[in-house]
This record gives C-alpha cells, structure tokens and sequence, in this order.
C-alpha cells in the first residue's frame, strides 16, 4: 500500500501554498509573488528555529538541576538576549522587533512591507552568509498591504511549525509548487529547477556520502545537499564530516539554495557568486568525493563548446556539440572527481544512446576507459508536471578491488557495468505524480551496494527484468548502447490465476482514460525500443 500524506504535513502546506497564490494572483506578477512567499517561509522558519532555543534556553536558565541554571530572573533575561546562545547551535539571531512575532502582531498595519524588509535587512546584518541573500521588496506598491497581511496570517497557523517540517526540503518544495503551478516563462523540460525527493533519495541512499567532499555543478535549490547531510546524521555521522560545494548559474535559484542551505544549519561554499560551471568554474582545483547533481540538460540547453575547445584535461573524450549539454556534464563531473570518488547524475534516456554528432565516440570512450559504473532506468512522472525519461549514471575512475569492512570493501568490478531496470517500481502519490518507498529505494541501492562487493549488503545475483552485471565486451556487441532494458531481459512471467479476458477488459478500461493509457503507451513504446538501437531527442 502506498504510503499516506499526513494532512498537515504535505497536503496542509500545499494547500496554504495554493490558497496565497491565489491571493496574490490579481496584484503581482506570477514571476514576482513566488519569490514573496519564499522569502514569508524561510522568514518564518528561521524564527521558530530562534524561538524554539529561546524556550530551552528559558527552561534550562530556570532549572536548578540544569548546568545552565541562573537563579536571578534579570540575568535570565539578559542573557536570552545573548547573540552566541543562538549562533552557537546552528540558529540565527534575529534582532528584538524584527522576529516573525512582531511581524504577526503588525500584520494589519499599513506599514507591514516596510518592517519584513527591514526584518531581512537585520537578519543579513547580523548573519553574513545571507548578505546580498534574502528579497527586499515588501514594500513594493504592487504588494498592498492587506495581502501580505494576510500572507503572515496564513503562515501563522500552528500546523505550519518549522519543527514539523525540519527534515525537509521545504524552500525546494515551495519553489518547485509555484514552479509547476503557475510556470515562470523559463524551459522546465529537463527539471532542472527541482529534483524530486524520490531521486536525490535514492541518489544519495546508493552513493553514501558518509564523510569527505560532496559537489554539485547544478545546485538549484541544494536539495541534493539537504538530503546528504540527513543521511549522514541517520548514520550516526556528523554534518561536519561532509564537506559541501556546489554551483548555480541563476541568480534567483542561487539565492534560493543559500537560503535553503541556512535553515538547515548546512555551511557550503557555493562560490561568491552565482555563475556558470562551464564558463566560469568556481571550483577548479576541487576534486570531490562525491559528486550528485540533476543538472539542466537536454538539445535546448546550450553552453559554451565554441569558447571551451582548448579544453582537452576537462573534456579527454572530447568536445560535445554546443546544442546538446549532455557529454559536456558527463566529462565535467569526471574532471572534478577524485581519484577513488563516484559521481551520480540524472540524464536524460537519450544519452544512453545517441550518436549525434560525436556523442556516441564519447560515450564508446567512456565506456572503453571504464568509467562508468551502473546506469538505472527511472519510471517516468517522478517530476511534477514532466514527462521526460529520465535514468540516473553512476560513473568512477576506480573500480579495482578495495580492501576494508563493511561499505569501505568493495570487489574487483574493472570492465563491468551494472543496468538496473526499476521503471515498474513507485507508486502514484497524486493524480499526475509518481514516487519511489522507501522499499523501492532499498531495493535499488541493496542491489548496487551488493554489486560493489559491500560485505554489508550480502551475495548479489542477476535478476531477470531488474538486474544485470554487464561487460565490456557485451556493451560493445549491443553497439555501446547503456539502455538497462536491452541487457537485464524480461522477468519471469507469473500466472496470477486472473482470466486473460477479464485482464483484456481491464486494459481496454483503462485506455479509455486519458491519463491512463498516456502511462501505459508510454511503458510499452519504452519496453519496444528496448531492443533497438535509437536516438532520442532529448
């Protein structure tokens, strides 16, 4: 059974989402009130985050048990002022008279744009990272004051704690809904504003970034951040054992992962600016452990191949063409890994085989220098509102056989590839939306961790339909194609004792529905050109 949304914690905030766009909607610019909200949430965050440690700290002031008791009620007052009780655990010190509080009580005064720009104001002032960082733009006439009044009464509720939400990538999600919804005019074709948690889960739940450098070329909202560092505390680790860099060439998205990075008490290095990773690299030197991105790609995306054409250390296998983005990542992220690192990437199905241009020598090249690692084929509809196929490559420069114990062992895998199969897994989460259990993304990493040879995950074995260990020398017969469905074959057929006309009618039912048989087109065409050797255009 598919997991259930609690009511407040995916539904009610979705719905408070909708209903403030709704109020917005007659005064502002689509493009423009997304950015309101944003700025409402992280404000509202940050404060409960303040006013949570305030509420310990009291009670720890006033316990005589507690190493922090005072017994004087003045001194405890003063020092629930003190800037490092806040700072000191990863909260932000928000200044008396510019906490979400008085901005709640000041809701219905003519004057609110005016004191949340000001709130922002103080709390770049007092937190450094956040200079230049959060919107100022509150007090704009567009914005009348009874609609952001309303706005901060909405995000007021109760049900909206920061606590409730903590784990979450909630300014991704937020931004990804008003994305989706309502569209800001810019190409969304390769997802490359949000990444479902569906994928950057199982991204980081196969690549275990326990500790070292983690880089992300294409951070958009840093979820991808988000999530690594949750898996490192749920495994007993420490958000100081990882390292985090990334990079953004959108001013406005870059904003948005600062933010989204500094509710969480994550400390990344993102560059002093937002910029391009091809043009204007900000992290030339790095070589990182890990590497986990979902970067914008596609035959719409450019980049700049006719100015990099120099560039043979970062692109060995050779320059991709200017209108198609896809090898060009591929080869970056190999550039910037370290010698034993792994990188993970989503990619679109078509890079599994084209040969446009050059890009079939390249992919050849790759595969013959045995970089890359697995390559997992996704169910479509994981991205809200996109129908794009997607797969994850997982790729290294070191496959030889690692001595250790446990996810430090790994077995001799040089001239191997693992294809994993997993469209038929997920579940609909909504209407239009697909997502992966936690059982599915198990099931997927298990099978990888126990490809590498991991002592931890147990013996692993081929499966018809899913899984196969593949050489070298079978993708070069299949004409160096990395399409898991040519490779894993076709899983055992079951007899569920159901009556083939009662599953005729079943199929013809549901391709009366219009949504239906879009699914079920979809999977088959994907099953035929399985055994094809194709290009796609994407």
């Amino acid at each position: 059974m598919a997991p259930r949304q609690s009511k407040t914690g995916e539904l009610g905030l979705e719905a408070s989402l909708w209903e403030a766009a709704n109020r917005l909607r007659s005064s502002m610019d689509p493009s423009e009130y997304k950015h309101v909200v944003l700025g409402l949430v992280f404000l509202k965050y940050v404060s409960d985050k303040f006013e949570k440690r305030r509420a310990e700290a009291a009670v720890q002031f006033a316990d005589p048990t507690s190493d922090m008791y005072l017994p004087n009620e003045e001194e405890r007052e003063r020092f629930l002022d003190e800037r490092d009780l806040y700072t000191g655990v990863g909260a932000f010190w928000i200044p008396a008279g510019h906490r979400w509080t008085d901005l709640r009580d000041a809701a219905k005064l003519p004057d609110i744009g005016v004191r949340v720009d000001n709130a922002m104001e103080a709390i770049e002032k007092e937190n450094s990272t956040l200079i230049g960082v959060l919107p100022k733009s509150y007090a704009s006439k567009d914005l009348a004051a009874g609609t952001l009044g309303g706005l901060i009464d909405m995000f007021s509720r109760e049900d909206l704690s920061a606590a409730e939400h903590e784990d979450q990538d909630v300014l991704g999600r937020v931004y990804e809904y008003f994305l989706s919804q309502f569209g800001s005019g810019a190409d969304q074709s390769g997802g490359e504003y949000y990444s479902p948690r569906s994928i950057v889960k199982t991204m980081v739940e196969m690549l275990e970034p326990y500790k070292g450098r983690v880089f992300d070329p294409a951070c958009g909202s840093g979820g991808m951040f988000v999530q690594s560092a949750n898996f490192t505390a749920a495994h007993s680790g420490s958000r100081n054992d990882i390292s985090v860099y990334g990079q953004e060439m959108n001013p406005t998205t870059w904003r948005l992962a600062k933010m989204n990075l500094a509710i969480r008490g994550i400390e990344a290095n993102l560059g002093a600016e937002w910029g391009d990773s091809f043009a204007d690299d900000k992290h030339k030197d790095l070589r990182a452990d890990f590497i986990i991105t979902n970067p914008p790609f596609g035959n719409k995306v450019y980049w700049a191949a006719d100015a990099l054409q120099s560039e043979t250390k970062r692109f060995p296998y050779g320059i991709p063409p200017a209108s198609k983005v896809n090898y060009a990542w591929l080869q970056n992220y190999l550039h910037h890994l370290s010698p034993t690192g792994t990188a993970a990437t989503v990619m679109p199905n078509g890079s599994l085989t084209s040969n446009t241009n050059n890009e079939g020598d390249i992919r050849r090249k790759m595969i013959e220098e045995d970089k890359v690692e697995c390559i997992v084929s996704l169910p479509g509809q994981l991205f809200y509102g996109v129908q794009i196929p997607v797969s994850l490559w997982f790729m290294t420069h070191d496959k030889k056989k690692r001595l250790g114990e446990g996810v430090k062992a790994r077995r001799d895998r040089q001239h191997e590839v693992l294809f994993i199969d997993a469209r038929k897994l997920g579940f609909m989460a909504s209407r239009n939306q697909k997502a992966f259990s936690d059982d599915d993304i198990a099931k997927i990493a298990d099978t990888y961790h126990a490809w590498r040879g991991e002592r931890t995950h147990g013996a692993y074995a081929d499966v018809d339909g899913f899984c196969k260990s593949t050489t070298t020398a079978e993708i070069e017969a299949a004409g160096w194609v990395l399409t898991p469905g040519r490779f894993v074959g076709s899983e055992s057929i079951v007899d569920d004792g159901v009556p083939v006309e009662e599953k005729i009618v079943e199929l013809r039912d549901s391709i009366k529905s219009g949504f239906a048989a879009r699914a079920f087109l979809q999977a088959r065409v994907e099953e035929l050109l399985d055994g094809l050797v194709v290009e796609e255009d994407v």
